[in-house]
């Protein structure tokens, strides 16, 4: 029943992202929008990490499958990627140096503000 109750609490937060996504005009996805309120949720205290804990585990632990059918996704692409390989792999090599040059500022920057407090 606890994870019952916390699988209700994680869809709620979905559910809310879904109704932010129909109300505004930008280009966010639901999910996006959802995990913002959980986020906000968690930071004020209004929800508490040990209310979804578990289950949100769970949800990491098998993150991993739900990408399978992507990979399956791309694979049936192969004759429509075969002309944009090189372009594609440049653009996904740069974008991926690009972020983890940012993630690696970002948790220098944290690590002196920790370290100056």
């Amino acid at each position: 029943m606890k994870y019952l109750k916390q699988w209700l609490l994680i869809l709620c937060f979905t559910a809310a992202g879904e109704v932010l996504k129909s109300i505004f005009p930008f280009r966010i996805p639901a999910g996006i929008y959802g995990l913002m309120l959980l986020f906000m949720c968690l930071e004020t205290g209004i929800l508490k990490k040990k209310q979804i804990q578990e289950t949100a585990y769970f949800l990491i632990r098998v993150m991993p499958v739900m990408f399978i059918p992507a990979a399956a996704g791309i694979t049936e692409a192969g004759k429509e990627l075969g002309n944009i390989w090189l372009p594609a792999l440049i653009a996904v090599t740069a974008v991926t140096m690009a972020v983890t040059a940012v993630s690696a500022l970002a948790a220098q920057k944290a690590c002196r503000k920790r370290r100056a407090e």
